[in-house]
């Protein structure tokens, strides 16, 4: 279909829930399937619009090769993803749902490290007495390098983090991280707090769009905000 219009939603959760709210609120009645892990759904009355269900990562990866036109994700994704990927991607609505802060934290008992130039302290102590590097674990590589550097932090070495970030600090898997709250509680309640001024990113959900396709989506766009 020459003017099929794609768009990718996330396929779990709250954020899955919010963004079909999205639609249906401008007046886009979702059409789901009865099956339970259908990745696919219709827009009623709009047989030109395809709607797949993805990871939210995927919906940025998607946008910025073009195979989606349209997609709702969250603002941290997008600037984690590679600069080259951005550039292909426009916002065009941040949403009022999806909001979350990505973070410093460290472990409650640091009561002497409170802002980053403390941490850069612990860094340096780190490196005199062990001859090793202070250990940050994250899933937000990009955004924690530069965030860190541009506050002048020097002496850390990223950890990939492929599960629950909070619990690296506790396993003696790094000595701080870097990671997304919402409301915070899940730091708290593994014995972490924020640095003061550890925000690196306050995030949202965004519509956003494939730039490249752009003029052609705009009337589509112009009736949904």
């Amino acid at each position: 279909m020459k003017d099929l219009i794609t768009i990718g939603l996330p396929s779990k959760g709250r954020l899955k829930e919010k963004a079909v709210s999205f639609f249906e609120d401008s007046g886009l009645k979702i059409l789901q399937s009865d099956k339970e892990r259908n990745y696919f759904a219709n827009i009623e009355n709009k047989p030109n619009i395809k709607i797949i269900y993805l990871h939210a990562k995927e919906i940025i990866q998607r946008l910025g090769d073009g195979t989606l036109d349209v997609g709702i994700s969250g603002l941290d994704l997008l600037n984690e993803s590679e600069k080259s990927l951005q550039d292909k991607i426009g916002i065009k609505q941040k949403l009022n749902f999806g909001g979350a802060n990505l973070v410093v934290a460290v472990p409650d008992d640091w009561i002497d490290v409170q802002t980053i130039a403390d941490l850069e302290e612990v860094a340096f102590d780190i490196r005199s007495k062990r001859n090793t590097r202070l250990r940050v674990a994250t899933k937000y590589p990009n955004l924690t390098n530069n965030f860190l550097i541009s506050k002048g932090v020097t002496q850390y070495k990223l950890i990939s983090s492929l599960g629950a970030t909070e619990t690296y600090p506790f396993i003696g898997s790094s000595e701080v991280i870097t990671d997304i709250t919402s409301t915070g509680k899940t730091l708290q309640d593994n014995n972490l707090r924020v640095l003061k001024d550890g925000l690196i990113l306050k995030s949202a959900a965004c519509l956003f769009v494939s730039k490249k396709k752009s003029q052609k989506l705009l009337p589509f766009l112009n009736s949904l905000i």
